[in-house]
């Protein structure tokens, strides 16, 4: 369970555990792309670009005078202080050092060359030292050097913390296909660890493990449909990736490696792939909310776990601009194949904000626009629910987006007694799929659901108010000692720190609560 800052500060989690705060008027992303535009001196060298030694780079660590090396580039940080969401004090943490490790854990998936690139100072002469110590994630591993493990290349410290895994592959043919066998010795492997991009001829297998991912990646050697079928075989913990040949020739090699290929990397949001998918349709759930459906490319194979998301990405004036969704299904009664885990189709529920820097663009996608789609990524584990009976699901807003699967897959398990949804929206008009959850609610007795109004019309019967004490205290009401319960939280930062602060109170342990981000 992530540690929430106190209640009422200014600080607050965001997706992948970052903390922002509340800046001045006029200090947007939008902000600063149009500063970085106005051909202002971003750097106080007039357009040179320098080389800078560490003793250079170490003067440089002050508020009005602030560098940071970020894989080996230095930039001059000083005019995007104001305008960093985690605070000036976040980003002076690696201020005259090599910040790039800081900046992967706490924000990896940001494109820094995209967004500092005006405040580019030049190249470091020579690696400086980096501030590591107090950028150490939880399990406390830093950024690894790769050695070779049994011919494959790991990360230093992998192969202490993972002795029982060394993934092996070969490849077989017939005249009209190639398939190639990962071997893991990891016998609960399923399609959930599994994902594999097909396109122009460059095949990248990845296998998904906790921190670690093990990559195969392939120039290969003739001509492909881009086509991809993918079987896993738990027993044994072999995966298969199947091919089709273009051409009935015999292949003397698969082809040639590419970056990562047969190494085991550290998993972070920085390094997920991205592919293209398709809008196929748009439908309003909402006044400002639309559910998007978008087609996978026919060489991707993904799945996307109860619970995770992906980003969506595109480029605003130049500079990269990533945002977080969960998947959703296309309605709450839908039996989703594979229990909805592999997918050619990817829906969204998504808020449109005029204001905001992403959501206006994929409001105007017309049906066969592209949008460039992550691979899915997350810190929920579908073994949380193993041995629970009572679900406790708090949702605001459009957090309401993770407990879709979440409440479609609990209801077809018999071990859940009591599913309860508790949404939390300003008017009616805000509430999403509000037929279908009284509809369900009517139908399945195990679950229950009830909505809270912030500002509600004066012929409103049910509850008005926000998240508050009394509202939590009603799950633990009458409450049976046999009833294992896990409690999962999502919506605005502040409304997630509020209701994860009041189960605790209410003796909920850290085990007991799961908060969404992202």
């Amino acid at each position: 369970m992530s540690q929430f800052p106190t209640l009422g500060s200014q600080q607050r989690v965001a997706a992948g555990g970052r903390n922002k705060v509340q800046l001045k008027p006029g200090r947007s992303l939008m902000d600063w792309i149009r500063l970085t535009k106005s051909a202002k001196d971003m750097t106080g060298l007039r357009g040179r670009l320098i080389t800078v030694t560490e003793e250079e780079l170490a003067k440089h660590n002050e508020k009005t005078d602030c560098w940071m090396c970020i894989r080996g580039m230095v930039y001059n940080v000083t005019p995007y202080l104001e305008y960093h969401p985690g605070g000036e004090e976040e980003l002076m943490r690696g201020a005259g050092a090599d910040g790039t490790e800081l900046f992967d854990q706490i924000h990896s998936w940001v494109n820094s060359e995209s967004m500092l690139k005006e405040c580019l100072v030049g190249r470091m002469a020579a690696k400086p030292k980096a501030r590591t110590k107090a950028f150490e994630n939880q399990s406390g591993l830093k950024l690894p050097k790769q050695t070779p493990l049994n011919g494959t290349s790991v990360p230093d410290g992998f192969e202490k913390q993972s002795k029982d895994i060394s993934f092996r592959h070969e490849w077989f043919q017939t005249e009209d296909t190639i398939t190639v066998v990962i071997y893991t010795k990891k016998k609960d492997i399923n399609s959930d660890f599994v994902i594999v991009d097909l396109e122009r001829g460059v095949l990248r297998t990845e296998v998904r493990q906790h921190e670690y991912s093990y990559i195969l990646h392939l120039e290969l050697s003739h001509e492909v449909q881009e086509v991809v079928s993918v079987h896993c075989a738990s027993k044994v913990g072999k995966i298969e990736v199947s091919l089709k040949k273009l051409n009935s020739v015999l292949w003397s090699d698969l082809g040639q490696p590419r970056e990562h290929h047969n190494c085991y990397i550290k998993n972070t949001d920085g390094d997920l792939s991205y592919r293209k998918c398709t809008l196929l349709s748009k439908i309003d759930v909402s006044h400002d909310t639309r559910l998007l459906c978008f087609l996978l490319p026919p060489g991707c194979y993904l799945t996307i776990p109860v619970g995770q998301h992906i980003y969506l990405k595109r480029s605003v004036q130049d500079v990269e601009v990533v945002r977080p969704y969960t998947p959703v299904l296309s309605s709450l009664y839908t039996e989703p194949k594979d229990g909805g885990l592999t997918c050619t189709n990817i829906y969204l529920m998504i808020k449109i904000y005029p204001d905001g820097l992403l959501t206006p663009f994929i409001d105007k996608l017309q049906i066969g626009d592209c949008v460039s789609v992550s691979s899915p990524v997350g810190n929920f584990k579908c073994s949380q629910l193993v041995g629970i009976t009572e679900l406790i699901l708090m949702a605001a807003g459009t957090g309401f987006t993770p407990m879709i699967k979440l409440i479609n897959l609990s209801l077809k398990m018999s071990s859940f007694r009591k599913i309860r949804l508790m949404m939390f929206n300003k008017t009616e008009k805000d509430i999403v799929w509000r037929d279908q959850l009284d509809l369900l609610a009517s139908k399945d007795k195990r679950f229950e659901v009830e909505y809270i109004l912030s500002e509600p019309h004066l012929e409103w019967t049910g509850k008005r108010g926000k998240i508050e004490m009394s509202l939590c205290s009603e799950f633990v009401t009458g409450r049976t000692e046999e009833l294992q319960t896990l409690v999962c939280v999502c919506g605005p930062t502040s409304f997630t720190e509020q209701a994860v602060g009041f189960f605790k109170q209410l003796g909920f342990n850290n085990g007991e609560i799961h908060a969404f981000k992202g």
